[in-house]
């Protein structure tokens, strides 16, 4: 689950800071020129990456006939972007954030067309598609945080919620015919969708080039900072809100814990003979579940303050675990997957506009790929994990203890305080207001959002 974030002439975002006692009402987000095109090259991506990357353990076993050097190459695949993440933060906040989306869907878009070709002419061999995969992964890391960055710069703050539940939409969307369509594809070819990702690439290329808006503010000042300072400065500001501290380590156990089960299932489906469509279907169901989430997000959002939401909707996909691990089936699969997931993308739409909503425009790159660590910090291991519990104990034993540490990481996680203190949308301005008061004041490592920085430790911001 990536709380890792997303999307993106219209008007520029309207900034609630303190200074904006009352904020313009902005238009809606479908006539958003820049949202529109960037979102409508997005989605293209994502169809095609989770065409081809449905496909990827399905080649690698086919290469390797291993389920175990299947989730090597996987895992191999996800080093380049856990290299390069932080860098690529500082790089977002220093360029044109449009060219740098171009150039790197556009290499992105070469790099799968040469896979493509590969698998076609039957010269692909696992290292070949390992090096293609570690080179996409860079092209993602330089990608994310630029777009994620744009997007904050395109998308009012009230609107952020909707956007990003927007997003997770897109993504249900996509995976809803990332499974099945990949498994047609694959078994008509297994070239044929590594070559989708290619074309999804080239689509985000050409529709960010049509982006006319500035998707980012003047970088003079971000250039006259040294790179390394630059990025001691980001990790600096992440690490100094009590509520990011939390969510960097809990978030990549959590997501080791759910995508290792995930893994398991599907090498477990490909090792029993299970065909490639019906395994689709498993991914269908987690489409299913995430874009009707993705619908009633808004709404959960705009009701509900976050904190608890995150707390609830993390306790239903642990639960979802462990009756998965319980009954240990197909079918089981595909009735608990579409519950289990139902409320996460509430928990992304809540945290990624809470989190970019209080970082300073300046910093959106570096917060993006540093919070995007709690993925990629889980992405090698993700595929190590899942295949090395099966291989080793089988899928009963594999289920059993994923589901456990995945309800265990939420228990230690409803401990945390400062989620509880994040609220509706309504009141991340005043948030973002308190650290800006809390930096000024040199108390920030001192202070959760909704603290009133200048009472202390455990004071009540007035009015809250």
């Amino acid at each position: 689950m990536a709380t890792t974030p997303t999307d993106r002439t219209t008007p520029a975002a309207v900034p609630l800071t303190a200074e904006d006692a009352t904020p313009v009402v902005p238009p809606p987000l479908r006539r958003n020129r820049s949202y529109v095109l960037l979102m409508a090259g997005l989605t293209a991506e994502s169809v095609g990456a989770g065409v081809a990357l449905f496909a990827v353990p399905l080649v690698a076993y086919a290469l390797t006939g291993s389920v175990v050097q299947a989730g090597v190459v996987a895992a191999v695949g996800q080093a380049g972007a856990l290299l390069a993440t932080l860098p690529a933060g500082v790089v977002a906040d220093r360029v044109d954030r449009r060219r740098l989306v171009v150039a790197a869907a556009s290499v992105g878009a070469a790099l799968w067309a040469t896979v493509a070709v590969a698998a076609a002419t039957g010269a692909l061999t696992a290292w070949h598609l390992a090096a293609v995969l570690v080179g996409a992964s860079v092209v993602g890391a330089l990608v994310d945080p630029a777009t994620s960055g744009a997007f904050r710069a395109v998308v009012p703050v009230p609107q952020l919620p909707t956007a990003l539940a927007a997003a997770q939409g897109r993504d249900a969307a996509a995976s809803l015919l990332a499974g099945p369509v990949g498994g047609v594809l694959y078994a008509v070819a297994h070239a044929a969708p590594l070559a989708a990702a290619a074309v999804g690439h080239l689509a985000t290329a050409v529709c960010t080039w049509f982006v006319r808006e500035p998707l980012n503010g003047d970088v003079a000042e971000a250039r006259a900072t040294r790179p390394v300072a630059a990025l001691r400065e980001g990790l600096r500001f992440v690490w100094s809100v009590p509520l990011f501290r939390a969510l960097l380590g809990l978030f990549v156990v959590i997501n080791v814990a759910f995508g290792g089960l995930m893994v398991g299932i599907n090498l477990e489906l490909v090792s029993t003979g299970t065909a490639p469509v019906r395994i689709g279907l498993v991914d269908l169901a987690v489409g299913v579940g995430v874009l009707v989430g993705a619908l009633l997000a808004p709404r959960l959002v705009a009701r509900f303050r976050a904190g608890a939401l995150v707390v609830v909707a993390l306790g239903v996909l642990a639960l979802g675990a462990v009756v998965m691990a319980a009954l240990q089936s197909y079918v089981a699969y595909l009735a608990v997957l579409p519950f289990a997931v139902l409320l996460v993308p509430a928990v992304n739409a809540g945290l990624s506009g809470y989190a970019a909503a209080i970082t300073p425009p300046r910093m959106q790159g570096r917060l993006s790929s540093v919070m995007g660590l709690t993925g990629l910090a889980a992405g090698p291991l993700v595929p190590l994990v899942g295949s090395g519990l099966l291989d080793r104990y089988g899928i009963g034993v594999a289920l059993t203890v994923l589901a456990g540490l995945l309800a265990a990481t939420v228990a230690v996680l409803s401990t945390v305080r400062s989620l509880w203190r994040v609220g509706t949308p309504d009141t991340w301005a005043q948030d973002a207001s308190d650290l800006a008061v809390a930096a000024a004041v040199g108390t920030v490592h001192d202070v959760d959002p909704g603290e009133d920085p200048r009472e202390g430790r455990g004071g009540t911001a007035p009015g809250r």
